[in-house]
């Protein structure tokens, strides 16, 4: 296995790992190993495309599901912040009548 591809491997499992915990930091930062690490692999002359094609598609469909999650995250957190308004909203109501 080229190194290249290791490195796809590798990044894309820590990736996977980091969604799971729904570290948004690591993500981020493995977000950008993983881009550099596509970066080079296009470049490098793989012996086996096989092992790259299935990597990078592991790739396309961990990326598939991180965008998912993501908007998932993203409906939740503008959920709590229109509950949020909505409670202070209420509480500058109330402030009016005492």
């Amino acid at each position: 296995m080229s190194s290249s591809v290791q490195l796809l491997e590798t990044t894309g499992f820590a990736l996977r790992d980091a969604l799971a915990r729904r570290d948004w930091a690591a993500i981020g930062e493995l977000d950008m190993q993983c881009r550099q690490a596509v970066d080079e692999a296009m470049v490098e002359a793989v012996h086996d495309e096989g092992q790259l094609r299935q990597r990078m598609q592991e790739l396309l469909e961990l990326y598939r599901e991180l965008v998912v999650t993501c908007q998932a995250e993203q409906r939740r957190l503008a959920g709590e912040l229109v509950q949020l308004n909505q409670s202070q909203q209420g509480a500058k109501v109330y402030q009016l009548f005492t």
